[in-house]
C-alpha cells in the first residue's frame, strides 16, 4: 500500500483499511443495552463488580484495545500489579449513585496519537503499584455532598513518589489485518517492582444469545504451533476467518471461556469450570482449574511476568494477522512501527496551520487522537432486546422498559461516541458536533456518522431522530443540517470535490425530521417552540422535561432559536442542490418563509410582554404560559436567551441570484404578511449586489446581546464564554409556585442539583460546542457587516474588535484552557502540580465535557473529546483562515 492509502481518511477505498480499530468501549456495564432488570437500574442490574465474572449480550469493553468492525474479535490488555483483589481489564468508576456529581471514570488514560485509518495508534495507562483504592473511592465520594469537590484518583495519594508504571499501548499496521502490538512498561517508582501483563485475546459472546454465526458454529482459540521464539494463538472464526496472535515464547498461554461465572454471580451451577474471571483466578489466586489444560476456549491471555527496574523499561511485542502467514517479532518490527510514525507525523504536520506553535499543535493533534480513538463499535437491535423484555410493538407502556416505540431501530455500526466510559452510547446533538471536528482529519468518516441517525435503521418513521441510549424518544437540539452543511463545505474547499449526492441524501431525510419537530413541537401552531430539556439540563428554572408545577407550557428561546438555524441550514443545503436540480427552487421559498415566521415570533412588531425578546434587558429569555394564557418571562440570562445570537447566515448575491423570481416573490409574501414585513427587510438589507443576512437580531439588538455576552462580570470567562451569567453569582433568579421557590444560580464548576443525574452543569461553565456555534454566527455577521461594525471587546474596557476579532478573541479563549500559562500550568487541570511539574504528565492532555467558568478547569466527563474536539477545528480554521475569507464580497455598489 501506498502512505497515503495507510495513513489518510479513505484508506485504499476499499475499507480494508478500517476493518481494525480502537472500536472497543471502556464500559459495557451498567448500560441500558446490558439491563434486563424489572425496574431499569441499569447501574445497579450489571456492576462493575460483574463485569469481570459476566458475559455481556451486547458488546465488549477493555484497556487501550482493539477489534475488527463488527467485534467479533477482541485484543486488549490486562494487569496486575501483584496487590490488587483482581486483574485490571477494564478502567473503574462510579455510578451515578455512587459519586457525589453523578457517574465518573476514576482512571488516568489518554489517547496519544491516531490517523483516520488506524495506521499508528498510540494509548497511554497509569497503573499505581499500590492496591486501587476501589472502596476508598466509593467510599469518600459517597459521603461528600453535592457542594464538595470529588474525590479524585490523584487525592488517594497513591501516586506519590512515583510508585506507578506508564504503560503505553502501541498499534502499526504492516497491512490492513497485519498489527502490530507494542507495550512498553516504564517503573516511574524508586524501586524495582513486579508487573504481570496479560495481552488478552477473546470472541464476543454471541452463541450464549442464541446469534451463531451462518455457519452455526461457535467460535475458538487455541494453542498453535510457533516458531522457537514465538508463541501462537490461533483464533478461528466462521466469519471474520482465522487469525494467529504471535507473541514472545517465554510467555504463559492461559486459556478460558467468555461465559459467565454463575456460580460466583448468582449461585447457580457453571456448565464449565472455565469461564471468564478464570484467567484471573489463575493469576491472582492460583487456581489451576480455573483454565483450561487443552489450551483452548473462547478467551485467552498471554502471560508475561515483568520485573522492571527503578526508572526502567521493559517492551512486549505481539503480532495479530492471517493465520499461518510468516509474521516476524523481531526484524522489521521496530521497522514498521517508526515508518508508520513517521507517516503519523507527516499527516500532523501537514494538517496542523503553519504559524501553529508547538504546544497548540501537540493539544490539536491529541484532541484529534481522542476523536479517533472514540470510535466504538455500537450493537443493538431494539426489536430483539425488547422481546427479551416481553414486549412487542403493541404492548403498552411498562415501568423500566425504556425505548419501547423504537422497535425498528438495528445499530451494527462503528459510532464516534461522547466518551467511551461516561457516555458508551450515542447522541444526536453530541454526534453532529463530532463529524464537524472529524471533518479536520477524517472527511469520509465525518460524513458516514452525519447520515448514521438518518437512515432508516435509526430514524423514526415518524422522522424523529433518536436522542440517547436512555431515551431515545427525547429531544437534542436539531443541528444535523448544520453539521451536513458544514461537512459538505469543509469538504469542498479542502479537495475541491462537491458530494451533492451526500448533501441531498441527507437533506431528504431532514425533511421528514424537519416536519416532525414543527408538527410535535410547535403545539399552538405559532412558531415558537417547545423542544424540552434540548441537552441543556439543568440550565432552567425547572426540568424542561417534566410538567411544569404552574401547569401550562414553556416557550423556549433555545428551541426557537434552534428551529431558526434549522431553517437556514435548510436553506443553505436547498440553494446548494439547486443547482443540479431546480426541483429545489420550491424548497428554498419554503425555508425563507418558515424562517421569517420563526424569527417573527421571537420578536414580533412592538414591545409586547408575551414574545421572547425583552426590550427593557435586551435580551431573549423563556416564556412560561401559565394555564389561564398569561404570559411570564423567566429572566435568566443564560446561553438560552445567547441562541438566537447563533441563528445567523448570510447568503452571498451569486446563491441567490441563481433563483429566478425569487426576490419578487419575496416581495408577494410581505404584501400579504405585512406583520413580517420588519424581518424580511432586515433579510434584504445590505449594498446593493453584496450579501443577504437572515438574522433574528437587527444590528442594534445584536450589539445589546454582545454587549453581555462580552462582558466579563456577565457571559466572558477568560475561557470563552459562559453557558450563565456571572450577575447571577449575586442575583440569583426565582420563581416562587404553591410556595415552593425555584432558584437559578451561576455556579461555574459541577451541579449542586441533581436534575438530570446531577453529573453535568449548565448553570456557568464553559461548553464547547455552545461557544463553537457563537464563533460560527459572529463570522458569519462579519461575513454581513464587515470592517464597519465594532464593538467592545471586553465590554467596558475601550478596546473595539471588529466581529471577526469577536471571534477570534472567543477561540483564543478556549485554545487557553488546554495550553500552558506563563507559570506552566494548564488551566484544564484546576492548577494540579504534577501536571505542571512532573515530565511524566505535563503534556498529557483532557478533553473534559465542560470547564469551570471562572479558572478553565475540566468538569464532567474527562475524556468527552467529542465535542471538545472542537478546539482542533478552531485551531485549523483561524490558524488557516483570516479576515479575507469572511469579509463581505459586493458585486457592484
Amino acid at each position: 500500500m501506498k502512505k497515503e492509502s495507510r495513513v489518510g481518511p479513505s484508506g485504499d477505498g476499499s475499507g480494508r483499511s478500517r476493518l481494525w480499530g480502537p472500536y472497543l468501549s471502556e464500559r459495557q456495564w451498567g448500560t441500558v443495552r446490558e439491563d434486563y432488570s424489572p425496574g431499569g437500574d441499569a447501574w445497579s442490574y450489571f456492576p462493575h463488580d460483574h463485569a469481570r465474572s459476566r458475559a455481556y449480550r451486547w458488546g465488549e469493553d477493555g484497556l487501550g484495545g482493539l477489534c475488527d468492525d463488527k467485534q467479533r474479535l477482541c485484543l486488549a490488555v490486562a494487569l496486575w500489579n501483584g496487590r490488587d483483589p483482581i486483574l485490571k481489564e477494564r478502567a473503574f468508576g462510579l455510578t451515578n449513585a455512587e459519586g457525589n456529581h453523578g457517574e465518573d471514570v476514576k482512571e488516568y488514560y489518554f489517547y496519544l496519537d491516531a490517523t483516520p485509518s488506524n495506521s499508528y495508534l498510540k494509548y497511554l495507562y497509569k497503573y499505581p503499584q499500590a492496591p486501587y483504592p476501589y472502596n476508598d473511592l466509593v467510599a469518600v465520594n459517597g459521603g461528600r455532598s453535592r457542594q464538595e469537590f470529588e474525590y479524585e484518583l490523584l487525592d488517594t495519594g497513591i501516586f506519590g513518589e512515583q510508585r506507578y508504571f506508564d504503560v503505553t499501548v502501541e498499534y502499526a499496521k504492516a497491512e490492513h489485518d497485519d498489527i502490530l502490538m507494542r507495550i512498553t512498561v516504564d517503573n516511574r517508582g524508586p524501586e524495582e517492582a513486579t508487573l504481570h501483563v496479560l495481552p488478552t485475546l477473546w470472541f464476543r459472546n454471541t452463541w450464549s444469545w442464541g446469534e451463531h454465526s451462518a455457519a452455526g458454529q461457535k467460535p475458538v482459540l487455541r494453542a498453535a504451533e510457533g516458531s522457537r521464539s514465538t508463541r501462537t494463538i490461533r483464533a478461528d472464526h466462521p466469519e471474520l476467518g482465522s487469525y494467529d496472535l504471535r507473541c514472545d515464547a517465554t510467555a504463559e498461554l492461559l486459556f478460558t471461556e467468555n461465559e459467565t461465572n454463575s456460580e460466583r454471580l448468582f449461585g447457580s451451577p457453571n456448565a464449565s469450570p472455565y469461564v471468564k474471571d478464570g484467567i484471573g483466578r489463575y493469576v491472582i489466586e492460583g487456581d489451576e482449574g480455573a483454565v483450561d489444560p487443552e489450551q483452548q476456549g473462547t478467551k485467552a491471555a498471554a502471560h508475561h511476568k515483568l520485573t522492571v527496574p527503578a526508572g526502567g523499561s521493559e517492551t512486549l511485542r505481539l503480532r495479530l494477522g492471517p493465520a499461518g502467514a510468516q509474521l516476524g517479532l523481531a526484524r522489521g518490527f521496530d521497522a514498521v512501527f517508526r515508518d508508520r510514525i513517521a507517516e503519523a507525523d507527516a499527516f500532523y504536520k501537514e494538517l496542523t496551520p503553519k504559524n501553529t506553535g508547538e504546544d497548540e499543535a501537540r493539544v490539536m493533534r491529541q484532541a484529534l487522537a481522542g476523536m479517533l480513538w472514540s470510535k466504538q463499535y455500537y450493537s443493538f437491535d431494539l426489536e430483539t432486546w425488547l422481546a427479551e423484555h416481553h414486549m412487542t410493538p403493541w404492548s403498552m407502556p411498562r415501568a423500566g422498559v425504556r425505548n419501547r416505540e423504537w422497535f425498528h431501530m438495528v445499530s451494527d455500526d462503528i459510532v464516534s461516541m461522547p466518551d467511551k466510559w461516561e457516555y458508551p452510547w450515542f447522541a444526536a446533538w453530541d454526534l453532529a458536533f463530532h463529524a464537524v471536528a472529524l471533518s479536520v482529519v477524517d472527511i469520509d468518516f465525518a460524513k458516514q456518522q452525519i447520515e448514521l441517525l438518518l437512515r432508516d435503521s435509526f430514524q423514526h418513521p415518524n422522522g424523529q431522530i433518536p436522542a440517547y441510549e436512555w431515551s431515545f424518544g427525547d429531544v437534542n437540539p436539531p443541528v444535523h443540517a448544520w453539521a451536513a452543511y458544514f461537512v459538505y463545505t469543509v469538504e469542498k474547499e479542502t479537495t475541491g470535490r462537491t458530494d451533492h449526492e451526500f448533501l441531498e441524501r441527507t437533506f431528504q431525510k431532514l425533511l421528514t425530521n424537519f416536519t416532525w419537530w414543527v408538527n410535535r413541537k410547535d403545539p399552538t401552531g405559532r412558531n415558537v417552540f417547545q423542544g424540552g430539556f434540548l441537552g441543556l439540563d439543568n440550565i432552567g428554572v425547572f426540568d424542561r422535561s417534566a410538567p411544569l408545577p404552574t401547569g401550562g407550557s414553556l416557550e423556549q428561546a433555545d428551541g426557537t432559536a434552534w428551529m431558526a438555524l434549522y431553517c437556514q441550514s435548510m436553506l443553505q443545503i436547498a440553494l446548494e442542490l439547486v443547482e443540479q436540480n431546480e426541483m429545489y427552487d420550491d424548497l428554498v421559498l419554503k425555508f425563507v418563509e418558515h424562517y421569517l415566521w420563526i424569527s417573527a415570533s421571537m420578536d414580533r412588531l412592538g414591545n409586547l410582554g408575551d414574545e421572547l425578546w425583552d426590550e427593557e434587558d435586551g435580551f431573549f429569555y423563556d416564556v412560561l404560559r401559565l394555564p389561564d394564557g398569561e404570559a411570564v418571562r423567566l429572566k435568566v440570562r443564560s446561553m438560552v436567551g445567547l441562541l438566537p445570537l447563533c441563528a445567523s447566515t448570510v447568503f452571498q448575491p451569486q446563491q441567490l441570484e441563481r433563483l429566478d423570481g425569487l426576490g419578487e416573490r419575496l416581495q408577494r409574501f410581505a404584501s400579504r404578511h405585512p406583520s413580517l414585513s420588519v424581518t424580511l427587510s432586515q433579510a434584504q438589507a445590505g449594498k446593493a449586489g453584496g450579501p443577504r443576512l437572515l438574522s433574528v437580531v437587527d444590528e442594534k439588538k445584536l450589539v445589546r446581546v454582545l454587549s453581555r455576552v462580552l462582558s466579563e462580570d456577565e457571559f466572558l470567562s477568560p475561557y470563552g464564554i459562559r453557558a450563565l451569567s456571572k450577575y447571577h453569582e449575586e442575583n440569583p433568579y426565582t420563581f416562587t409556585v404553591h410556595g415552593q421557590e425555584y432558584s437559578v444560580g451561576y455556579l461555574p464548576a459541577e451541579s449542586d442539583t441533581g436534575m438530570f443525574g446531577g453529573n453535568s452543569n449548565w448553570r456557568g461553565p464553559v461548553w464547547m460546542p455552545m461557544n463553537a456555534l457563537v464563533i460560527r454566527s459572529l463570522l458569519h455577521l462579519y461575513g454581513f457587516y464587515g470592517d464597519e461594525l465594532t464593538v467592545e471587546c471586553p465590554t467596558g474596557s475601550g478596546v473595539r474588535m471588529n466581529l471577526f476579532e469577536v471571534a477570534e478573541e472567543i477561540s483564543t479563549r478556549l485554545g487557553r484552557i488546554f495550553l500552558r500559562d506563563e507559570d506552566g500550568n494548564r488551566p484544564v487541570y484546576g492548577g494540579q502540580a504534577i501536571f505542571r511539574d512532573d515530565p511524566h504528565w505535563r503534556d498529557l492532555i483532557s478533553f473534559h465535557e465542560y470547564f469551570h467558568g471562572d479558572n478553565g478547569a475540566g468538569i464532567g466527563a474527562s475524556h468527552q473529546t467529542g465535542w471538545t474536539g472542537l478546539v482542533a477545528a478552531l485551531t485549523k480554521i483561524f490558524g488557516t483562515l483570516g479576515p479575507d475569507a469572511f469579509r463581505p464580497r459586493n458585486t457592484r455598489r
